[in-house]
């Protein structure tokens, strides 16, 4: 007797192929998202603080003693835009 059938895929064969070409897509899929969820999110992580401003930095050099209380003011003043005294002379 001739086994019919037998020497191709039957139906669960072809169940199984497409139930598994179903699940690699989805994998696929699921790492491209994943992925591009990943970059997205340290791409706009930046800086946890803003940059000082220039009377912040002011104020630190100040507070480490690289500049006196007078040049303090002066420079203060000059951010500020109040020139009571020409710069540079």
């Amino acid at each position: 007797m001739m086994w019919w059938g037998y020497n191709d895929m039957g139906g669960w064969g072809y169940a199984l192929m497409g139930l598994s070409t179903v699940v690699f897509w989805g994998l696929v899929i699921t790492a491209i998202v994943l992925a591009a969820r990943h970059v997205s999110r340290t791409a706009r992580t930046g800086p946890a603080f803003p940059p000082p401003t220039a009377e912040e930095l002011l104020a630190q050099r100040y507070a480490r003693g690289e500049i006196d209380a007078e040049e303090y003011h002066s420079r203060l003043d000059i951010l500020h835009g109040r020139h009571d005294h020409p710069v540079g002379g």
